[in-house]
């Protein structure tokens, strides 16, 4: 038997805030990264919450990557406070710092159910409907994705008026990352139907609206859309699962500090050609690997039809190569230009083997040996 739920309540579109002033909570401790307090950005949260008259503290110690000594202090804080719960504003580091406090604190003293409401400011994590977190060892040099239900939010607000201001790198990388969660759980051994469809509804956004975005960010129209996107390939890697663009990416997260988007970006198009078995250099075959049929359906959604399978795997690899180039995304390791090769070979071993026990890796459509994940990552280095 299988299930299918969304625990989060999500409110979206036009003054979608508002539900702040609606909370069921008195006291809240918000979670968010320094650039929402210095932009300012921080007074389209406390408005709502003044005029609901809820009282708030404020811990702003979030930095990428969720660092576990950051999440400490998160959760010193949070136990002095003691709130009715926690509103998360940020991209998915501050959500997910967010996530693991909550969890970390009410483990050190259970006094009660803390509420949580994510409000994204990047389209790209989904992390604000998922019951993933992950957190990063700094001296171990490892991610750490976290799973439970408990770790998912109660709401989850929507605001375009939030995104407005990233900048078009941002809106690259993490207009990628959307892609890559729906794409990897469109694929993933554990998809079903419901998952699949709110895959697809992802993929078609980023096909029409992730350019637009990445070109004027004034777009409110196409802000709301990839917003939308990221919330729907969320809930879909929630149900189904990611592969091993994920595990792979969260190594060079850990010791390159590649950001996670961008990693996803340069991974996926070899991804695809591993998961299918097809390359520049494949013939058509009697048989395929399950993954094509899916990556098929997934070129017709983006209005890649060809003639036949090969062709049509191949379309979508420069499908995903062409938005790296439209959107400045590096296709290579060497293009980033300050990862030395010496340091980055030297790697490759423990990062391979790292991401073969990273938690994404179990639902990848094709299994991986340490020698296939290495091979990915050499062929990352250059063309």
């Amino acid at each position: 038997m299988d299930s299918f739920g969304i625990k989060t309540v999500i409110h979206f579109g036009e003054n979608s805030l508002d539900r702040l002033s609606q909370i069921p909570y008195k006291r809240v401790l918000i979670i968010c990264d320094p650039i929402v307090v210095q932009s300012k950005m921080i007074d389209l949260i406390t408005a709502p919450l003044d005029k609901g008259r809820i009282s708030y503290d404020l811990f702003f110690d979030v930095v990428p990557d969720a660092p576990i000594d950051k999440i400490s202090n998160g959760v010193t804080k949070l136990l002095q406070v003691q709130p009715e719960a926690i509103v998360a504003v940020g991209g998915g580091s501050a959500i997910d710092s967010a996530k693991a406090i909550r969890q970390f604190a009410l483990q050190i003293n259970p006094y009660g159910k803390i509420g949580l409401i994510a409000i994204p400011t990047t389209s790209g994590t989904g992390s604000e409907v998922t019951s993933f977190a992950v957190v990063n060892d700094t001296k171990a040099k490892v991610k750490y994705p976290l799973v439970s239900d408990e770790l998912t939010a109660d709401e989850a607000i929507l605001d375009a008026e939030l995104v407005k201001s990233v900048p078009p790198a941002v809106t690259a990388d993490t207009g990628m990352d959307v892609f890559t969660h729906a794409l990897e759980s469109y694929v993933s051994t554990k998809h079903n139907e419901f998952s699949s469809a709110l895959a697809e509804k992802s993929i078609e956004i980023c096909g029409v609206f992730l350019l637009r975005a990445y070109l004027d960010g004034s777009d409110m129209h196409a802000r709301n859309k990839m917003h939308v996107a990221s919330c729907l390939a969320g809930l879909s890697f929630n149900t189904a699962g990611l592969g091993i663009t994920h595990s792979m990416a969260h190594q060079l997260g850990a010791v390159f500090h590649i950001p996670h988007g961008r990693a996803n970006a340069m991974l996926l198009p070899h991804i695809v050609e591993f998961n299918s078995d097809i390359n520049k250099h494949s013939r058509s075959q009697k048989e395929y690997l399950p993954a094509v049929k899916r990556y098929s359906n997934i070129a017709h959604i983006l209005g890649l039809s060809n003639y036949n399978k090969v062709m049509t795997v191949r379309s979508l690899v420069n499908w995903i190569q062409f938005m790296q180039k439209e959107m400045n995304i590096p296709l290579t390791i060497q293009e980033i230009g300050t990862i030395p090769p010496d340091a980055y070979f030297a790697a490759i071993d423990t990062m391979a083997e790292n991401a073969l026990k990273d938690t994404c890796t179990p639902t990848n459509p094709r299994v991986p040996t340490k020698e296939d994940i290495v091979k990915i990552y050499t062929k990352l280095w250059s063309f």
